[in-house]
């Protein structure tokens, strides 16, 4: 099982929040999740991130490869 940590989309049109989940690789978008780290939310001024530090690194120790968007946001965290 390969498990990816990357953006669950949820909020209605054009009201978008996004969740930061760790998932397997071959579950949907907004499938089922293992656990949720946090949260991002584009529509603020500046956008919000907020995640649980400790548990990032958790999951990329143990193994979680994270998304292209979830890495740049990681960075900007401090993660």
């Amino acid at each position: 099982m390969a498990v990816v940590i990357r953006l669950k989309r949820i909020g209605t049109t054009k009201r978008v929040v996004h969740r930061v989940v760790v998932t397997d690789s071959r579950s949907p978008r907004d499938g089922r999740f293992i656990e949720e780290l946090g949260y991002y939310d584009p529509r603020k001024d500046p956008a919000v991130i907020k995640v649980d530090k400790e548990r990032v690194k958790y999951w990329l120790d143990v193994g979680a490869k994270p998304s292209v968007v979830v890495k740049s946001l990681l960075k900007k965290v401090g993660v």
